[in-house]
């Protein structure tokens, strides 16, 4: 029973652990990027095929569709962040419902209260998408982390278990039998 749980038994047991859960969260990491993009390429979204209408930083994203995280982040922040700050001198979505609250007539402040909802909520959704796509991420990295730990740490029990099996099974040196003939 001591044997069963000594020092290189637990630390083989526990590399074993570090490895299934390293390989759960590659596998869960790679099955929510491809979730955010299966979410985002129904959506059409497009950067504008136009290079010289998009600001400096959006150049290399020109007439490309918005399918991963990172484009999401930008196409939010960036695109439709930038589109957003023009409507209503930069005020928010709050900002305009509550003077149109005020002045339900005024239809420049209904205007711009839409536009600004409809920027505001597809601005949170990509956002949405860039977050599960960081999550994502940083699940896969840390069980390549994980399993590499814990492949290390199996080695070495795997190792030390190897070296005292070919001790123990090397024939240890016989006396010289007496020749019979002799």
């Amino acid at each position: 029973m001591r044997k069963l749980f000594n020092l290189t038994s637990v630390a083989s047991g526990i590399a074993v652990g570090m490895i299934v859960a390293g390989i759960l969260a590659i596998v869960g990491g790679g099955y929510a990027h491809k979730i955010v993009r299966d979410q985002l390429v129904p959506q059409k979204i497009y950067f504008s095929d136009n290079a010289k209408e998009l600001p400096a930083n959006l150049k290399p994203y020109a007439g490309q569709q918005v399918d991963t995280a990172k484009e999401a982040k930008v196409f939010a922040d960036d695109y439709i962040g930038l589109h957003l700050q023009g409507i209503a001198n930069g005020q928010t979505y709050s900002e305009v419902s509550g003077q149109f609250m005020k002045d339900p007539k005024n239809t420049q402040l209904a205007q711009q209260r839409q536009s600004l909802f409809m920027g505001e909520t597809l601005r949170g959704l990509l956002l949405s998408a860039w977050g599960w796509g960081t999550i994502a991420t940083i699940a896969t990295i840390a069980g390549i982390v994980l399993t590499a730990i814990g492949t290390i740490l199996l080695i070495v029990p795997v190792m030390a278990l190897i070296g005292e099996r070919r001790r123990n099974t090397t024939p240890a040196a016989r006396p010289a039998t007496p020749n019979a003939a002799a």
